[in-house]
């Protein structure tokens, strides 16, 4: 059992038989995630190579420059890297070649010619790009420039299409139509003395002491601890921030392992435009500040070179205290940063990059901090409000179109939701 940072626990399985010389690696992850995720990384050289992957089982794995691709759902998952990859392609494709040559000679010179173009991969003879699309959303490549942008990587988390939701067993949202659909039509069966009768009800309800708002209750649901996987409670309540908006917060403490979570959702949608925020910390009492970050929101501090994802550690409302130490902690454990395969010179950067984040959490050094937030999701506290704080700038900005694209933002159809094809058909029994 093995902690992936930014994952869950995972399981890790090693096989090697000494009659055979059969060798195999896995790993096993359970829970399929909110969205799918397509990593492309541009491979240029020997350390592209060695960048680590993590393919879950319905992972998808091509190569568009050799026509190349490996399925999901045809493999194990494995814990392994891009070179460990093509190297596992092309001893599959050995494995039955000297039958073929005296079967299928025609098939056994093009299987040939294809690992030639492979191992031409592997000898870098020019750049290649490798793509791993997860709809489970459990795969990764790693980021050599971490905790910097790699210029080199890019991360897309998309919605899964309804066939996608098939394939992995995901029928919430099937349910859900359902439900609303069952809903509707009971709804509509109700005469006006029935609902008024249900609202007399309601009424008599509240005045025996059950909130008449949502809001102040905290609604307590079922659900599985994401580290052990068993049943636990977690805890929602509607929280309304002073100068800010309707947030919604979950908290699960799980009895069995001990393992805690918090996570922060928006109650009121994706905003009209994106908002970056800018603090400049002069005072250790900034540190106490409340802070709410998003999922969409990236967070940077240019005098450390440092830059955090959107997805990294997800939606946290604390301090900024608190999430500067969850990241410290995030860098300080996380095996592609500072496990024993990554090299000399980066582990430095990485450990001068911790000492400069304890001296910033100990007040000692005074830098500038980033929240940048597409979504418009996000919230640092000004503590001079209702007036401006003098060290912080709010500012609102329209987003690019690769930014509404990734928040699904382009697609999306608020009137007129009937597609073309439905509206032609329309057309034609009319």
């Amino acid at each position: 059992m093995t902690r992936i940072p930014h994952y869950k626990e995972v399981i890790l399985t090693s096989f090697d038989c000494d009659h055979c010389g059969s060798k195999n690696t896995g790993f096993q992850l359970g829970q399929v995630q909110d969205q799918g995720v397509r990593f492309e990384v541009s491979i240029q050289n020997q350390n592209d190579l060695s960048r680590q992957v993590v393919r879950s089982d319905h992972a998808t794995v091509s190569v568009p420059e050799v026509q190349l691709e490996i399925p999901g759902n045809v493999e194990k998952g494995e814990v392994t890297t891009v070179e460990g990859i093509l190297k596992r392609i092309v001893e599959g494709l050995n494995q039955d070649q000297a039958t073929r040559r005296l079967e299928q000679p025609e098939v056994a010179e093009q299987i040939e010619d294809f690992i030639d173009k492979i191992l031409g991969l592997l000898t870098l003879n020019e750049n290649f790009t490798l793509i791993v699309d997860d709809p489970a959303g459990n795969s990764f490549v790693e980021n050599l420039c971490a905790p910097q942008v790699d210029p080199q990587l890019k991360k897309k988390v998309y919605k899964r299409s309804p066939e996608q939701n098939a394939e992995l067993g995901v029928s919430e949202q099937e349910d859900l139509e359902n439900e609303l659909n069952s809903l509707s039509e009971e709804t509509e069966k109700k005469d006006e003395d029935s609902i008024e009768k249900t609202i007399g009800k309601k009424t008599s309800e509240n005045k025996e002491g059950v909130p008449e708002n949502v809001q102040d209750e905290v609604l307590v649901f079922s659900t599985l601890c994401d580290r052990c996987s068993r049943p636990t409670e977690t805890n929602m309540k509607i929280i309304k921030i002073p100068y800010f908006k309707e947030v919604i917060i979950m908290a699960m403490h799980c009895e069995a392992c001990g393992h805690r979570t918090n996570e922060v959702k928006s109650g009121t949608g994706v905003s009209d435009m994106g908002k970056r925020i800018t603090l400049r910390l002069t005072d250790p009492s900034d540190l106490a500040r409340d802070i709410l970050k998003s999922e969409t929101c990236e967070l940077k501090i240019p005098d450390l070179d440092l830059h955090v994802g959107g997805g990294l550690i997800g939606g946290k409302f604390t301090t900024l205290e608190g999430l500067l130490n969850d990241i410290h902690e995030d860098l300080k454990t996380n095996p592609f940063l500072m496990g024993d395969s990554t090299e000399g010179d980066r582990k430095g950067l990485i450990y001068k990059l911790l000492e400069d984040l304890e001296m910033v959490i100990g007040g000692s050094l005074q830098v500038t901090f980033i929240m940048d937030d597409p979504a418009g999701n996000s919230y640092l506290q000004n503590i001079y409000a209702p007036d401006d704080d003098p060290e912080m700038t709010v500012e609102e900005y329209e987003r690019t179109f690769e930014q509404n694209e990734d928040l699904g933002l382009n697609d999306m159809k608020t009137e007129n939701y009937t597609d073309d094809s439905t509206a032609n058909d329309i057309s034609e029994l009319s």
